[in-house]
């Protein structure tokens, strides 16, 4: 039998041979890798590394562009603390969403009093309305993208849903809430700190917690200029053992139904710079850290 010299996986759906030229990232990759290894000079360089050369770049829709990725990779997973630190590529700029309350979609809660706070679990002002459900600590850690060092006293504000999906000022279960959502300011390793609860997942999307960072805290409570929009994404494992308990009821089915793969924010590159590395259980509450280059 003769030797067969086209490769299976460059053949198109109808029998013909996919030029060099259209075979894309992953081909370029592959082909990087083998070249490498026939050198010798391959050595001890991560998979991982070599994917940080191709980190993804914003789009003009919000979104990043990139090789689809579903594995859920955790790319985020908590620098070494000092100037210097390698950070895998600057993370994608994502759209705030509709519900973000920073008043450039309707209401504003910056500048509300009160809104510069670790534990984020509690309303404030008029309601003091406590969310309810699994403790979760996120630490947030940023990072000059182009040197890796901590970039300290900026202004960061987080938010996300509650357990039953809702956000607190725009959904009609929560709109005379603020709960679950807060400023702070990073210290002198770049991190920030927020007590807070594990989001639900509602239909249509990944499980997520939204972030924007200002060059400073006075700078965010005065809606100036944004330096970064993005999200986390929270790993399978966590939500799915989170998701089984009660008042979460609701993001069981919603959670079956939505892939990483697939998500409208991270399906581009499977949010390899974006999953949290999650610590902690049930018992006592979870940790998700995550080191964002910006």
């Amino acid at each position: 039998m003769g030797e067969t010299t086209t490769d299976p996986r460059w053949i198109d759906e109808h029998g013909n041979e996919i030029d060099e030229d259209h075979r894309g990232l992953v081909h370029d990759i592959r082909t990087m890798v083998n070249r490498r290894r026939a050198l010798g000079i391959f050595g001890g360089v991560a998979a991982t590394a070599l994917l940080a050369a191709c980190a993804p770049v914003a789009s003009s829709d919000g979104g990043s562009s990139g090789a689809p990725n579903g594995s859920g990779t955790p790319g985020g997973a908590p620098q070494a603390e000092g100037d210097g630190a390698t950070v895998e590529g600057e993370v994608p700029d994502e759209t705030a969403g509709p519900y973000p309350a920073d008043g450039s979609n309707g209401v504003n809660v910056l500048d509300d009093s009160g809104i510069v706070r670790r534990d984020i679990r509690s309303s404030f002002g008029s309601s003091t309305t406590t969310a309810e459900g699994i403790p979760l600590e996120i630490v947030l850690t940023v990072r000059d993208a182009a040197t890796g060092s901590a970039i300290v006293g900026a202004g960061v504000y987080l938010w996300h849903c509650d357990r039953a999906g809702n956000y607190s000022l725009y959904s009609d279960a929560a709109s005379d809430e603020n709960y679950l959502r807060g400023v702070q300011e990073t210290d002198d390793t770049g991190t920030v700190r927020f007590t807070s609860i594990y989001p639900g997942c509602y239909d249509g999307r990944w499980p997520h917690i939204h972030f924007e960072v200002y060059g400073d805290v006075a700078t965010a409570v005065a809606t100036g200029p944004i330096v970064k929009t993005s999200q986390i994404a929270l790993p399978e494992e966590s939500s799915t053992a989170v998701y089984a308990t009660g008042g979460y009821e609701n993001s069981v089915s919603n959670a079956s139904r939505v892939t990483l793969a697939g998500d409208l924010v991270f399906s581009d590159d499977g949010g390899i710079h974006q999953i949290a590395t999650m610590t902690g259980g049930l018992s006592e509450g979870y940790t998700a850290a995550l080191t964002i280059g910006v």
